[in-house]
C-alpha cells in the first residue's frame, strides 16, 4: 500500500495500516513516516542489545520488548524503538500495539534516522512518563548516547571507547560497548550528517 507523505491518519487509522503494512512506520503528528530499512550493522547491533538485556535483566522483574511495538508521545505520536524494557507485566492500550510503560526505549541510527533520532524522537521519549532512560546507538561508529531522568531534568552521558559501559541505573545492570559492538565493521563511509553530528 503506497500512500502519500502528507496524508493525514487518525490514530485508529495509523494503527489498522502499520498492522497491514510490510514496511515499518512511525506516526508523528498525524502522519504516518516510513522507517528505512536498516543495513546488517544496524540489526546485528539490535539484536546484540537485546540478548544483552536478557541477559543481565533475567533475574529480575523486568522484560524486553523487541521492535514492533508503539510507544505513545501526546495523543499524535507513536514512536517505533528498536527495544524497549518494561518493569513488571506490558502493559497496552486497548489491546493494540501501543507499549504504555516502557522504562527504557533503545535507538540504533540508521543514515536516514541519525538527526531525527538524536534531536525530535529524544524530545519526543522525553514526554512519555514512564521512560526513565533512552539510548541512542550509533551504527556507523562507537558511540552510545545515554539519557536518564532525574528529579532535577534530563542527563545525558556519551560514551566512546570500546572498553566503556553503559551504567543502565533503572535497570541496575550496564551494556559494555565491546559486546554491543562485537562483530560490527565500520568499512563503510559515514553518511555526511554522522560526520557531522
Amino acid at each position: 500500500m503506497v500512500i502519500e507523505r502528507v496524508r493525514q491518519m487518525s490514530v485508529e487509522e495509523f494503527l489498522d495500516f502499520a498492522e497491514n503494512s510490510e514496511d515499518r512506520y512511525e506516526y508523528i503528528d498525524g502522519e504516518p513516516r516510513q522507517m528505512t530499512g536498516g543495513k546488517l550493522n544496524h540489526f546485528r547491533i539490535i539484536h546484540r542489545i537485546q540478548v544483552l538485556l536478557e541477559s543481565g535483566l533475567a533475574d529480575s522483574e523486568c522484560e524486553v520488548i523487541a521492535s514492533g511495538m508503539f510507544v505513545r508521545s501526546g495523543y499524535a505520536r507513536l514512536l517505533a524503538p528498536d527495544v524497549s524494557v518494561v518493569r513488571g507485566e506490558p502493559e497496552t492500550e486497548a489491546n493494540t500495539r501501543i507499549l504504555l510503560n516502557p522504562i527504557l526505549v533503545v535507538e540504533v541510527t540508521s543514515p536516514s534516522s541519525i538527526e531525527h533520532g538524536r534531536i525530535s524522537k529524544r524530545d519526543y521519549y522525553r514526554d512519555v512518563a514512564s521512560i526513565e532512560a533512552y539510548l541512542i546507538v550509533d551504527q556507523h561508529r562507537v558511540l552510545v548516547e545515554l539519557y536518564t531522568r532525574s528529579e532535577t531534568g534530563w542527563h545525558i552521558q556519551c560514551f566512546s571507547d570500546l572498553g566503556d559501559e553503559v551504567p543502565l541505573a533503572a535497570l541496575d545492570c550496564s551494556l559494555p560497548l565491546r559486546d554491543i559492538y562485537q562483530r560490527i565493521s565500520f568499512d563503510e563511509e559515514l553518511p555526511a550528517s554522522a560526520e557531522d553530528a
